[in-house]
């Protein structure tokens, strides 16, 4: 690596990390002021008191970098043109687009760790994190409250919450099956509940492991069927549920990753009309959100050098109206997805695109 990008990025990269930094205590203060007396109360210990806090602030991320790329850049910019160091450079030989190389490649590889966040992060330790906020921060509480809960007509299924939101497995599992219709008689409603410590999909029929097999009759045990331990048990052919049906079902929409959004806009066909345009506008905008970082750089590069060439105001005042701008025109367009007058996916990209061009002119303006 040059030396000249060597110190661009130093100059870049220090203010970014105090920008982030920054917006990460402030965070951390409102956070605070709603959780700290339930979380002394509960004392869940350090690493998951850490965990939480990661967890709950991943949704935020994407919102976040965007800005800090801006204020940093923006400042980057000002400091080489205030010093002039830009016309050294140029003097030098050095070309417009090397000296922001380096400010464009960070731009990228925050746009990947957001991109990581929303997709491998976010779906797994946010959700986690809600689930021990409402606990109270109790370990043992959120354990019993931690449960998968399944209705498919008349079976209902309950399990632990796996670790792995693409899991095959589910332990601590109790189906109960009910008749198609309850009986004139209520002396005579009738249910079968299959209980197993482990049950495992494999190959489109679920396996429980040692289970118990018990037919009631309004409560009361009628017959009851132990199978060995390690002997597997096939369960019944309209035993049809799939487990990433079972887990979307018990998954927040806001936590979801872009492809467990669209695969939940498969197997839920008969959405209404405005609640499937609205899932599939948070899907698609989920997907296109990480170019946010890139879009925002580009066009915070323009005006971080007229900082220094015209005025600080005439920039600062440029950069944050259209930073505001971008996003006042993505939440025109969530409402026009919303309300059906726009595609989602052109109402997804729209924004990004239009503020694309728009950097790409005033970057070659002042190439």
């Amino acid at each position: 690596m040059k030396i000249l990008t060597r110190y661009i990025l130093r100059e870049f990269c220090i203010p970014l990390f105090y920008c982030m930094a920054g917006f990460v205590s402030i965070y951390l203060l409102f956070e605070l002021f709603g959780s700290f007396s339930r979380l002394m109360a509960a004392k869940p210990g350090m690493h998951a008191a850490v965990a939480y806090f990661a967890g709950y602030f991943a949704p935020y991320f994407q919102w976040m970098a965007p800005a800090c790329l801006m204020l940093a850049t923006l400042y980057t910019m000002w400091r080489f043109c205030r010093n002039s160091e830009v016309v050294a450079m140029r003097a030098g030989g050095v070309g417009f687009f090397a000296i922001v190389k380096p400010l464009l490649a960070v731009a990228i590889l925050v746009a990947c760790a957001v991109a990581w966040v929303n997709e491998s992060y976010m779906p797994d330790r946010s959700s986690w994190a809600r689930r021990f906020k409402d606990a109270r921060f109790d370990a043992q509480k959120m354990a019993e409250a931690n449960r998968v809960l399944y209705v498919n007509g008349t079976r209902t299924w309950q399990a632990d919450m796996p670790r792995a939101r693409r899991a095959s497995e589910l332990s601590n599992v109790k189906v109960t099956i009910r008749p198609p219709s309850p009986p004139a008689d209520p002396a005579e409603r009738r249910e079968r509940r299959i209980t197993a410590a482990r049950a495992v999909y494999e190959g489109g029929r679920w396996f429980f492991y040692a289970p118990r097999v018990v037919d009631s009759v309004k409560g009361v045990e009628t017959a009851a069927k132990d199978v060995p331990e390690g002997a597997g048990l096939l369960c019944f052919p309209e035993f049809d549920e799939k487990p990433e049906a079972m887990l979307l079902e018990n998954y927040d929409w806001m936590y979801m990753s872009t492809d467990d959004r669209f695969a939940y806009l498969a197997t839920h066909p008969n959405l209404e009309p405005a609640t499937r345009r609205r899932y599939l506008y948070d899907a698609f905008a989920q997907l296109v959100s990480p170019l946010a970082c890139l879009v925002i750089t580009l066009f915070a590069i323009p005006m971080g050098v007229a900082t220094g060439r015209q005025s600080v105001f005439k920039g600062i005042v440029g950069a944050l109206g259209m930073f505001f701008a971008f996003y006042a025109l993505t939440i025109l367009c969530m409402v026009l997805a919303a309300r059906g007058m726009l595609a989602p996916l052109p109402a997804a990209c729209i924004p990004d695109l239009l503020f694309f061009a728009i950097g790409c002119r005033l970057f070659w303006k002042n190439r």
